[in-house]
């Protein structure tokens, strides 16, 4: 009852303890100066969603200019998702998920922590913790029907998937409706941890992180993904990150002692226009592939000034300045790269790095992009620098949880 009563402005704040009926955010609406506001209360004593057969627990319905923040979402190990905007919901619009902490949603692959299956623009998931699931986040959906358009993705630790820890769907030509976004637009994943060091599947094996292409025709066809300061960390099974399309891919981190890193290439359709600059990559398998199907001038790739030990380094026809080695030759150049995490140090030794690393020419290309002067912990450095670090400067420090 007092959810149907909200208005623009209003603050639901939920009181600690168990909520076993789900949150329907229903034909609810903020303004873009007052907002809606549902979240919890008390930081050491949450609200705690439990979910129930049949019914997403966080349902979002033709709603928008919507904070949901602050809650325990519980899946019980039941086939429901946790947050979804629903199927035959026309559109979702200005929704911010922030502090959600989703666990026991790993039933199996296609049950997950966060989806969208209508359009959806204007999201923000920010701070969220992601166990555990069967797929952590998944938006849009497999016949390229319910785009995701101008999202940021930033600030969230996802771990232990059974697929996907993160993936965004390919996208039909787009629906006309109100107040979506035209134009050029971007789509920003930042700062998050992707990792399957526990769990994945092996028989239906599935990256990490995996981006699909926009439009190929009409409104959203330049739209482009940011995709910056996240660490990518073990796969068992397939790739650390994948994708096609318009996309810039910088400032990262992947690690994969089991098989391989970044693979640019065709999936529901090809690379476009493609920008992987200023990664430090250490794998077993590949390290950066880039495969395209010659789409001529009007779609510029380039694989510069990466830092990259794997099997095979690089592989595209497209590189330059970049410092390449094999896998097992990491600690000649590196800190420590094999230390455990909390341990790992994958800035370059100042003393193995070439005298002149990056052509001058090359700058111009960077920076277009947002924060492509910050390394990967966030400090500005030299932008004719090689890799995710400056020499001999910080570790990759902490334990993932």
């Amino acid at each position: 009852m007092l959810l149907k009563g909200l208005k623009p402005g209003d603050h639901l704040q939920l009181a600690p303890g168990d909520y076993k009926e789900g949150l329907p955010v229903h034909h609810l609406y903020g303004t873009p100066d007052a907002r809606l506001t549902i979240s919890g209360s008390n930081e050491k004593n949450r609200p705690i969603f439990l979910a129930r057969p049949g019914h997403s627990t966080i349902s979002i319905l033709n709603s928008g200019y919507i904070v949901i923040r602050d809650l325990d979402i519980e899946g019980n190990n039941l086939p429901v998702d946790g947050v979804r905007c629903e199927g035959h919901a026309d559109w979702a619009h200005h929704i911010t998920l922030k502090g959600l902490r989703v666990r026991g949603h790993g039933n199996n692959q296609q049950t997950v922590a966060i989806s969208t299956k209508c359009p959806a623009w204007n999201w923000i998931i920010r701070n969220n913790i992601i166990e555990g699931a069967g797929t952590g986040i998944y938006l849009g959906n497999s016949d390229g029907q319910a785009p995701f358009v101008t999202g940021l993705i930033e600030h969230n630790l996802i771990v232990g998937t059974i697929g996907y820890n993160l993936q965004i769907k390919h996208q039909a030509p787009r629906p006309v409706l109100p107040g979506m976004p035209h134009g050029r637009n971007t789509t920003i994943i930042r700062h998050n941890v992707f990792s399957k060091a526990n769990g994945g599947s092996g028989g239906s094996a599935r990256p990490n992180v995996l981006i699909g292409h926009w439009p190929l025709t009409g409104p959203g066809s330049n739209d482009l993904y940011l995709i910056y300061g996240n660490f990518f960390y073990q796969n068992p099974h397939e790739s650390l990150f994948q994708g096609e399309g318009n996309i810039a891919l910088y400032n990262n981190v992947f690690v994969n002692h089991l098989g391989d890193a970044v693979r640019i290439q065709p999936h529901n359709d090809t690379p476009r226009s493609v920008s992987v600059f200023h990664n430090t990559v250490l794998a077993k398998g590949a390290g950066i592939r880039l495969v395209h199907r010659g789409l001529g001038s009007g779609y510029p790739q380039f694989v510069v000034a990466n830092i990259v030990f794997a099997e095979s380094p690089v592989n595209s026809a497209f590189t330059g300045s970049n410092l390449v080695g094999k896998f097992d030759e990491a600690p000649g150049y590196l800190a420590r790269p094999f230390a455990p995490l909390g341990e790992m140090n994958l800035s370059p030794l100042a003393a193995a790095l070439p005298k002149a690393t990056r052509n001058a020419e090359d700058i111009p290309r960077f920076t277009v992009y947002p924060d492509a002067d910050r390394d990967f912990d966030g400090s500005s450095y030299d932008m004719k620098r090689t890799g995710a670090y400056a020499p001999e400067k910080k570790r990759l420090g902490g334990s993932l949880y």
